[in-house]
């Protein structure tokens, strides 16, 4: 069971070095995806082409989460994260000056790779520091990633105003992750740090031994593969819907990604406070019903205005859910084996982003955008009926998040 703690200085400084890391993904996730329709119109891209970008860039992310693994079993998730955000840095040089599609689609490979280190690196530590606070505090690091991704949306939207060349709205924000990934990454917290708050103690005292049961690992698992997918879905697609179907600029089709991540910033900022007070269940029951209403609004719109409000209403509820997967899961176990947990759970991420940006681009190729924006919509109301296995208060011991998990 979570049991508040006064947290030290240390504890605090890897709190905030972690949600800058959180915001520098988010940040240049926002800027290469807000810049899909600047790179189709650069290289000539087709809509295939793209969906397969899409779907490489994804498992080789998946790759990318195997890769944190290996790492943080033989260094920690510190180093994880840190080689992370430097091969970003690096793929996004190459990208921005990439003379061919052939350098691009290699740039962004390695991209994915980058991706997969990066999002592993950051939960292992987000668990950690959250055992460490004694209280849920997970959330906030996704509000940090919101965030990064607006900054990383407005940036775009601001670029393509002032008419900036492609490869420096690509560049610039490559050297901001280089910059502040090497300024804040040491203080995060190593293995010896990480294994050493009395949270993660007592865990390891209740649980001595067991590992997470296969139906837990994968009732979570199919949770945050549909949460990712309508994440997935909306930073992918969500330009590209509006230029090329409700045939907005450029610019007003980057601010659907911000009014969507902005939502989610509010939501994520407040949903630590609203599982302490109502408990996971009740959470992410309202969020999904939020994002259904939202989504529906986005797939029925007329025109920009009412898919970029739509947008912004999904965006209050759904992206709560998924860090509250690994929240509630990264009570199940401790050390070594919860560095693993995560990591597996983490390629979940990557099946969820295949449907949510392969699937959904094969569909709107076939069909229109309009069709493909349905396809979270089932998501999300597939996620009303999964808030049933979240505990129904905010004490997730390991025993407790198991008996959620029992059928009724």
């Amino acid at each position: 069971m979570l049991q508040p703690q006064t947290p030290n200085p240390q504890l605090r400084a890897a709190r905030a070095a972690n949600s800058v890391a959180f915001a520098l993904q988010g940040f240049f996730l926002a800027v290469i995806l807000t810049e899909l329709p600047q790179q189709k119109k650069e290289f000539g891209l087709s809509d295939g082409l793209i969906v397969a970008m899409v779907a490489v860039i994804s498992l080789l992310a998946g790759g990318g989460s195997v890769t944190a693994e290996r790492i943080a079993l033989r260094w920690s998730s510190r180093t994880a994260l840190r080689i992370g955000l430097g091969l970003i840095a690096a793929t996004g040089v190459a990208i921005a000056f990439a003379p061919n599609t052939i350098v691009l689609f290699g740039a962004l490979a390695v991209y994915g790779i980058a991706v997969g280190i990066v999002d592993a690196g950051t939960n292992m530590q987000a668990v950690f520091i959250q055992h460490g606070y004694g209280r849920f505090v997970l959330s906030s690091f996704y509000a940090a990633w919101s965030a990064g991704s607006i900054v990383g949306a407005l940036f775009v939207a601001a670029a393509e105003r002032i008419d900036l060349p492609l490869w420096a709205s690509i560049l610039i924000p490559a050297g901001v992750v280089l910059g502040l990934g090497q300024v804040f990454a040491p203080r995060l917290l190593g293995r010896e740090e990480a294994e050493a708050g009395t949270t993660e103690a007592a865990i390891a005292q209740a649980a001595p031994g067991t590992s997470v049961p296969t139906r837990l690992f994968l009732v979570f698992g199919v949770v945050i593969a549909l949460a990712f997918a309508i994440d997935l879905a909306v930073g992918n697609w969500s330009a590209l819907y509006l230029t090329d179907e409700l045939l907005s600029s450029s610019s007003m089709a980057a601010l659907a990604l911000a009014a969507y991540q902005g939502a989610s910033l509010v939501g994520r900022l407040t949903g630590d406070l609203w599982v302490r007070r109502y408990g996971p269940r009740a959470v992410v029951r309202v969020a999904a019903v939020v994002g259904v209403i939202g989504l529906a609004i986005v797939v029925g719109a007329p025109g920009p205005v009412p898919a970029i409000l739509g947008f912004l209403i999904a965006g209050i509820g759904l992206p709560i859910i998924a860090p509250l997967c690994f929240s509630e899961a990264g009570q199940l176990t401790s050390g070594s084996d919860l560095d693993a947990l995560i990591a597996r759970l983490n390629l979940f991420n990557y099946a969820g982003t295949l449907v949510g940006g392969a699937v959904v681009g094969v569909l709107s190729d076939a069909v229109n955008m309009r069709a493909g924006f349905a396809i979270p919509l089932v998501f999300a109301v597939i996620l009303i009926g999964f808030a049933r296995v979240f505990h129904p208060r905010a004490t997730t011991s390991a025993a407790d998040v198991r008996a959620a998990t029992e059928p009724a």
